[in-house]
């Protein structure tokens, strides 16, 4: 495979062979990320929706230009650090999906809105005014989407009356503009997302406000047809590099899965106990409803049943061979985006062969 021109451009030399190469490490195989890129994208334009993808699974400014080159709207980002990065790479058209206060981090985003198109999300008066004061500050203007609580139980406002009020102060408020409706349903429940968004689009008509967009998102039900009747774009974000979650979700195969951690057998204590050099700090902890902290790929009857910081504990007990000291293994994590925010770089795979390093250069940015 040709690597994307955005990834090539990024990369950095590496010496070292798969065989040399320390561990623990991320390895992505660029031919799957691609692939799952370009799948998801012919979904959306097949049904009309725009593509506004999460960075902060990948992190790496190179891979949202890619999905922008593929005919991504513009990209989804969580906090003001990523926007700035992302707009450090060019790109002019973001979304930040979390409530932004405090001074210093008004004044940031509006740093970000003077050089590229910005979108925020509130669910109250005090975020709205925040932001407003933050446009005018910047001299400049921007849109304010109302997040809507459709299930979830996270940020949001769940009343349509209530959605409705603060989609009218936002119309009225200098330094904002009024962007639309936006959701994060909970999995499983798109329906109900969907008669929610309903009502509150229902009660904003009959107030006389016009609703330019609805957003909504979340990959682990982002292949499935019901419930995207009111949403005119969708955020998704795992789904560049899938991961054992939504292998278990059904949401992606594990051939669908990019990203892999490489790790090292260390220690054979035991006959039924291996230990990885990967714990907490490279596979992360999270377990997402599921057994165990990851999947060895050489050893599927494996179970990696507790993490330290530097160390992984696996039970080999049942493996019919059981690794060795040395033996290299590669390890499906249950939760990618966290894994991406914790290496500075990951290995770029293409055909089985090391490529380069790709710079996560939005890692850290959780301010």
């Amino acid at each position: 495979m040709t690597l994307p021109k955005s990834i090539q451009s990024a990369l950095m030399p590496v010496e070292r062979t798969l065989e040399t190469i320390e561990t623990p490490a991320v390895l992505v195989d660029a031919d799957i990320a691609d692939a799952n890129l370009a799948r998801w994208q012919r979904h959306c334009d097949e049904l009309g929706l725009a593509n506004r993808p999460h960075i902060k699974t990948h992190r790496a400014s190179a891979w949202a230009l890619r999905q922008i080159e593929l005919g991504a709207r513009g990209v989804t980002v969580q906090t003001v650090g990523e926007a700035e990065v992302m707009a450090d790479a060019g790109i002019t058209d973001l979304f930040l999906t979390t409530n932004v206060l405090g001074p210093a981090k008004l004044a940031r985003l509006g740093a970000v809105a003077r050089r590229a198109g910005m979108a925020v999300v509130a669910d109250s008066s005090d975020v709205v005014s925040a932001v407003a004061g933050a446009a005018r500050d910047a001299g400049t203007t921007i849109r304010v989407f109302v997040e809507c609580d459709t299930g979830g139980a996270r940020c949001g406002l769940a009343d349509p009356q209530a959605i409705a009020a603060l989609a009218a102060e936002i119309g009225r408020t200098a330094g904002v503009t009024f962007g639309g409706l936006m959701t994060y349903p909970a999995a499983g429940k798109r329906l109900q997302s969907e008669a929610a968004l309903n009502a509150a689009i229902a009660a904003c008509t009959a107030a006389g406000i016009d609703v330019p967009a609805v957003s909504s998102g979340g990959t682990p039900d982002m292949w499935k047809p019901e419930g995207l009747g009111p949403v005119t774009e969708y955020r998704a974000g795992t789904y560049i590099y899938n991961d054992r979650s939504l292998v278990a979700r059904g949401a992606a195969t594990q051939e669908q899965c990019a990203m892999t951690v490489l790790a090292t057998v260390v220690s054979r204590p035991t006959p039924e106990r291996a230990i990885l050099d990967a714990g907490t700090k490279a596979l992360t902890s999270d377990l997402l409803g599921l057994e165990g902290f990851g999947v060895i790929l050489e050893h599927p009857d494996a179970h990696i049943y507790q993490l330290n910081e530097e160390h992984g504990l696996v039970d080999v007990s049942r493996c019919a061979v059981p690794p060795k000291v040395g033996d290299r293994v590669h390890v499906l994590p249950n939760h990618t985006c966290v894994v991406s925010n914790l290496f500075d770089r990951v290995f770029i795979t293409s055909a089985g062969t090391i490529m380069g390093a790709l710079p996560v250069d939005a890692r850290g940015k959780s301010l």
